[in-house]
């Protein structure tokens, strides 16, 4: 039986991991300026795992799904994601594209479960669809693309890798989700370091770790502590009082939050085309996780 949390308490602590969550996204633009993308994702995970792994308990999964996990989360979603950003994706909109992941793990899920795919899954797919469609097509004023391609491309492999991650979670069964993210966090820091140094270049890579800024470490500090460990240990708090069903749509939020925080910190601007593409997206994922109830209801 679950304990009983107000309404108040449940609303205002949705609205900070989410609002943690959608703010991510500048801290990432502005952490890609001084640090190679990928090594800031390393750097990331190294101190999400370090101290933390000595006082969080080793979720009850085996170590072949947790390295899986490890690979799947943190050198495919989050190395790709950094990179696109780098590459000149707006961190807002990215907030927005990354959402992708939801349609990509209702998708793998009837593919390696045989759950359903009922309409309003279907529906929400097609429709956010055009928003990824829209958004790709989408100039900004001086003709270039906003999103360029090879971002675009990324990002959407950055949501594909995030839903295998969700099913390999679906597999483990319940577990908790901060032990989760902090045991995992061990797996990422090598292999993206190795890439870090093959792709980006040894010598960005020894520049950036011995030239810190207090900007860059802030920048690291924040994805580690605030994003990762607050915000999935709080996450996690309000899935044990009220049930994933009760807190899992307040995600909805992330975008939100990721677009408004990038406008008013980084300037960046949205053209009608790109609130019709946001738009779209946004609704079509409504669809998706809200449809079903809708059409039990009737």
């Amino acid at each position: 039986m679950r304990d009983t949390l107000s309404l108040p308490v449940l609303v205002g602590t949705a609205l900070l991991v989410t609002a943690l969550w959608g703010f991510n996204f500048v801290i990432i633009a502005v952490g890609v300026r001084e640090v190679p993308p990928l090594l800031l994702a390393c750097l990331r995970f190294v101190l999400a795992a370090l101290p933390a792994v000595f006082f969080v308990r080793r979720p009850k999964v085996g170590w072949r799904l947790l390295v899986a996990y490890g690979l799947f989360l943190g050198v495919g979603q989050f190395g790709l994601l950094f990179t696109a950003i780098r590459w000149g994706a707006p961190a807002g909109l990215s907030s927005v594209i990354l959402q992708a992941q939801a349609f990509f793990t209702a998708l793998l899920a009837v593919a390696f479960f045989g759950e359903r795919f009922r309409w309003h899954n279907g529906l929400g797919l097609v429709v956010a669809g055009l928003g990824l469609a829209l958004m790709g097509w989408t100039k900004s004023a001086n003709g270039a693309l906003t999103v360029p391609w090879p971002s675009l491309v990324m990002l959407i492999l950055a949501a594909l890798m995030w839903a295998s991650a969700n099913l390999l979670t679906k597999k483990m069964g319940r577990v908790d989700t901060l032990g989760l993210m902090v045991w995992s966090s061990l797996v990422p820091p090598l292999p993206l370091l190795a890439l870090s140094w093959w792709l980006e270049g040894g010598g960005a890579v020894r520049t950036a770790l011995l030239h810190r800024s207090w900007l860059s470490l802030g920048s690291i500090a924040y994805l580690a502590f605030l994003s990762t460990l607050v915000g999935y240990g709080l996450w996690n708090w309000l899935i044990v009082k009220k049930g994933a069903s009760a807190v899992a749509p307040f995600s909805l939020l992330v975008p939100v939050f990721g677009i408004s925080s990038a406008w008013l910190l980084l300037g960046e601007t949205l053209t009608p085309s790109h609130l019709a593409a946001a738009g779209l997206i946004l609704g079509g994922l409504a669809v998706h996780v809200f449809g079903g109830r809708f059409a039990s209801a009737e």
